[in-house]
């Protein structure tokens, strides 16, 4: 039996070939807001794809609020304008996958936002969550172990300090693709990491005494490295 193996391009293209055939159908149909799209069975033998590629492209269009799927009822067309939809399916069709530079420049712009946040709202229970992470990446940094993990948790746990549940779920896509890659492109040595452990405090400290301009000037501090990797620059300048 052949085994077919799809690359991950291959799969972008099947994925933008299905959005546009429903792009067209909800065109062609003049289907509305709200008006049910045909069974997944009836749309995979129409596009000539399988089912569980339709079925990702589907959820793709309903993280982007284009479709709205119903338990035992079906998908359906989301209380969107014709224009504005097909303006968003347009869009959705010329994304490309975010490069690692670009995720970890939005890391950066929606961190130094986070934090300030979190010194602002955070409870007993979210300083118990961080101190947590910052004694879970000091035993993996002062063990001469890979800490980008516990980093990571580090800084996910700030997000859920502030208290903006959107800030958090984008900050949960963006990070598995930055964990993936950090290694890769050799951003942090070990001498970044051992420094890391008193910048985790020092932000830590900022947010327990509530004191978001602290907070977020650590925090910067924090991410000189990364600033230079993105634009090859000490100065900092994000406000």
């Amino acid at each position: 039996m052949k085994l077919e193996i799809i690359t991950k391009t291959e799969n972008q293209d099947i994925q933008k070939g299905i959005i546009a055939n429903i792009r067209e159908l909800i065109s062609y149909k003049n289907l509305e807001p709200g008006d049910k799209l045909p069974s997944e069975r009836m749309l995979s033998e129409k596009f000539g794809v399988s089912r569980s590629n339709l079925r990702e492209a589907i959820q793709k269009l309903e993280f982007y609020g284009i479709l709205n799927s119903k338990p035992q009822s079906g998908t359906f067309i989301a209380n969107i304008g014709a224009i504005a939809m097909d303006g968003m399916l347009e869009d959705i069709l010329r994304l490309e996958e975010p490069g690692f530079k670009s995720l970890v420049e939005t890391r950066i712009l929606l961190e130094l936002k986070t934090v300030r946040l979190a010194a602002l709202r955070r409870t007993d229970e979210d300083l118990k969550v961080l101190k947590e992470a910052i004694d879970a990446y000091e035993t993996k940094v002062r063990a001469g172990k890979d800490a980008v993990q516990e980093d990571l948790l580090f800084h996910l746990a700030i997000a859920r300090a502030s208290g903006n549940s959107s800030m958090n779920t984008f900050m949960l896509i963006i990070t598995p693709e930055i964990i993936t890659n950090f290694e890769k492109y050799h951003v942090c040595d070990s001498n970044q990491s051992l420094l890391g452990i008193q910048e985790h405090t020092e932000i830590y400290n900022a947010i327990r005494d509530q004191n978001p301009q602290l907070a977020k000037e650590k925090m910067k501090i924090h991410f000189k490295t990364l600033y230079q990797y993105c634009y090859n620059t000490d100065d900092i300048k994000i406000d």
